[in-house]
């Protein structure tokens, strides 16, 4: 008997290839189109919330029809008796874990992110007992032992962690231009690593001990980053209790560096013991120690931070182990290490503000995001996105009038090509202006420095080769005053020269 056909095996490959890849990069389309075929729903090539279509996409359920039969007769062929190689059954088990996570997103959605959940309750989580016996069906077949070996556990607490990942980074990080999808690629692999397999495998108790770096200008949504990749941390399953380690646990413990007078950023990170300085009349718990072994403690403004700070927090990440303020007793930091920046910490370094070796420490994962102006350059239809987004925010059933609202006035005052150099914030607050004076008056009209703009730009790599063309041109005409001259020294035709002047660049830098 033939385990598996011709066309079943392009199936299982392609629905194998899916739960490997990383969903927010085009990759995913192409194994959907692999797994479809015909059926194959196109769309757009970002995976990207979408207000008037919040639900996930027409494919996702279209392959779990397809899918369901297969594996079904699968099943039964290997219940027959039916030979199959190992490399069969594995793609026999990453189709039928496939089938049941699409099976029972809705049933983790509704636990996790449902009413009470909030709150321990382990009423939320009996499914598991149908999911144990869908397991038994699939995987517990006479005769058969599978290469693989997952544990059904295991298996339901890795879930439950991608599809908390995917609706923090999916619904929270929105934006369909590519800087948008690849910062969403960016935060699952932040989670996940770029192997998954390997991550279920072992990697997914480990996590935690790597620190994570989130650079990018300042109002770009590094906090949301953060939060994204902390709440989106595994947790294990308890089928006794059934509940999970962190059920109803705080999961994020955020510090602003430049919210706190130097001399109270050591207590709020280390905590401090009664008498440590003046003021002091009894013990308080810092960060590190409030945070629990599931948690993460997330230092914004990292470039900020005291040298002498610096190298207590150097001493966290290497030993795992701080002390409070005014105590010899060394206390056990259990959670992950998230960290924030809009300084250039490279330049930091050079002019000796910035330990290296605490750089070096922390940027094991590191997350860039990307400014406004780079997602609306890629995609101009984001700011709609987004100031809708921002206005069910704001305004709730109002969102809808007040999106229309403030898109007009935007056209009618600032005009598309305004740069936002406060970024999603100053959107924002935008957004709540329109909402409240029916006008927004911007605080500046961009960076008072566009040298340092274009290097910073150019040091995170956020230009197309045509935008760093037409800038640096015109920094080099700016400066030589001649298109004869900025010509030669760039080796271009004085007519190309000419033609990537930017005239608006070109005043800036000349005021």
């Amino acid at each position: 008997m033939t385990f598996l056909t011709a066309s079943q095996r392009a199936l299982l490959q392609a629905v194998s290839g899916l739960g490997r890849c990383n969903h927010f990069l085009p990759e995913r389309l192409e194994w959907e189109q692999t797994a479809l075929g015909a059926e194959f729903v196109e769309g757009e090539p970002v995976w990207s919330y979408r207000i008037d279509r919040p639900e996930p996409r027409e494919n996702v359920w279209r392959i779990y029809r397809k899918l369901e039969p297969v594996a079904e007769q699968l099943r039964a062929r290997l219940a027959e008796g039916a030979e199959a190689r190992e490399q069969d059954l594995v793609l026999y088990e990453d189709a039928v874990l496939h089938m049941f996570y699409t099976r029972y997103y809705r049933s983790f959605y509704d636990a996790g992110f449902g009413p009470g959940s909030e709150k321990p309750n382990p009423a939320r989580w009996r499914f598991y007992r149908t999911f144990l016996e869908d397991w038994s069906r699939f995987f517990h077949i006479e005769g058969v032992t599978f290469p693989t070996g997952h544990d059904p556990r295991h298996t339901f607490a890795c879930f439950r962690q991608i599809q908390r990942a995917f609706e923090h980074t999916f619904r929270d990080i929105i934006g369909s231009s590519m800087p948008a999808a690849r910062l969403r690629a960016s935060v699952w692999q932040s989670i996940f690593t770029h192997d998954m397999q390997r991550y279920r495998r072992t990697l997914f108790a480990r996590m935690g001990e790597f620190a994570t770096l989130i650079t990018g200008p300042s109002g770009t949504g590094k906090e949301l980053v953060a939060r994204a990749i902390a709440e989106s941390r595994y947790a294990p399953f308890d089928e006794k209790s059934m509940t999970f380690a962190n059920d109803g646990a705080q999961s994020f413990f955020p510090i602003n560096i430049s919210a706190l007078a130097p001399t109270l950023v050591e207590s709020e990170l280390f905590g401090h013991r009664r008498g440590a300085f003046t003021g002091a009349t009894g013990d308080r718990k810092g960060w590190l120690e409030m945070c629990p072994e599931l948690g993460s403690a997330f230092i914004d403004e990292l470039g900020d931070l005291d040298p002498a700070i610096q190298v207590k927090l150097l001493r966290v990440i290497e030993t795992r182990t701080f002390h409070p303020v005014g105590d010899t007793a060394a206390l056990q930091f259990r959670g992950k290490l998230i960290t924030a920046t809009n300084r250039d910490l490279t330049a930091a370094m050079r002019k000796g503000q910035f330990r290296e070796d605490l750089y070096y420490r922390l940027c094991s994962d590191q997350v860039t995001t990307p400014a406004l102006a780079e997602q609306l350059a890629d995609s101009p239809g984001t700011l709609r996105e987004l100031v809708f987004y921002m206005a069910r925010r704001v305004a709730g059933q109002e969102s809808g009038e007040l999106g229309r609202e403030v898109l007009a006035w935007i056209e009618g005052n600032l005009g598309r090509d305004y740069a936002w150099p406060g970024n999603y914030r100053e959107l924002e607050q935008c957004v709540k202006n329109v909402l409240i004076r029916r006008n927004y008056r911007p605080s500046r009209t961009g960076p008072e420095d566009p040298v340092e703009e274009l290097a910073q730009d150019v040091r995170a790599g956020r230009l197309p080769a045509e935008t760093l063309l037409s800038r640096y041109v015109t920094l080099v005409y700016s400066r030589l005053g001649s298109y004869e001259e900025t010509a030669r020294q760039l080796g271009l035709d004085r007519r190309t020269v000419k033609a990537k002047v930017d005239a608006k660049l070109l005043a800036r830098l000349r005021a």
